[in-house]
């Protein structure tokens, strides 16, 4: 048995498209819904106007992140396939010159100039265009714009992520709504960030810091602004 066959490599970059906007979702979903709710709570609001404002927000952030990413990803995907089409009429155009700047891609690695023309010969007669996408472009099967995964992940998650907080709010006391959403919506972080990191094959510490720290301070600022404004009501 080959010993390529008997020695295993994990890879985590065939998840970035869809583990990016997973947990951008999710992060958006408990970030926003928790700074929506701890601003509206701040500012004296009843437990049943809060609630409603955090639905409200869960519906508008779910449609606003799957339009946000399937536009986004929609662009992404529309410039790939416009390169592409441009290196289909290269390659039947100039054939010779694509074979040469293929052979120039690998000697720039460090493929010694025989070899490096060699490997683009018999690449180009097996597949020019995929061979020029993945070198040439940097667009392969892994990387390349999935437009409907990215938008339905965003949403699924940023509702999954928003439902946290929301569920908070039905459980605790309205004199201690602020703090126990807080809490509970910056342990939710840190769990996310734990599992997007660990899913991603990162640092936990750092990811899990990094999505806290973000967490509480845009729940600080909008606490702030809620508390500022109501007393001014």
């Amino acid at each position: 048995m080959s010993r390529l066959r008997l020695h295993s490599e994990r890879h985590f970059v065939d998840r970035v498209g869809w583990l990016r906007a997973a947990v951008l979702g999710a992060n958006d979903g408990i970030i926003s819904t928790a700074s929506l709710i701890v601003g509206v709570a701040a500012a004296a609001a009843t437990p049943n106007a809060v609630l409603i404002a955090g639905v409200a927000g869960l519906v508008a952030g779910a449609m606003s992140m799957a339009a946000g990413e399937y536009v986004s990803v929609s662009s992404q995907s529309d410039t790939e396939r416009a390169d592409l089409a441009r290196e289909r009429k290269e390659l039947k155009k100039n054939p010779r010159f694509e074979l040469d700047e293929l052979a120039e891609i690998y000697v720039k690695r460090g493929v010694d100039k025989a070899l490096a023309r060699k490997v683009a010969r018999q690449l180009t007669a097996k597949d020019a265009l995929g061979a020029h996408a993945r070198d040439e472009l940097g667009i392969s099967e892994i990387t390349t714009a999935r437009t409907v995964q990215a938008a339905l992940t965003s949403a699924a998650s940023f509702s999954v992520g928003a439902v946290m907080p929301l569920l908070m709010v039905v459980v605790s006391p309205a004199s201690a709504l602020v703090p126990i959403v807080s809490a509970a919506s910056l342990a939710f972080l840190a769990v996310l960030g734990a599992i997007g990191a660990r899913a991603g094959g990162a640092k936990v510490l750092c990811a899990t810091l990094r999505v806290t720290f973000w967490g509480a301070l845009a729940m600080a600022l909008t606490a702030g602004i809620g508390k500022l404004f109501g007393t001014v009501i």
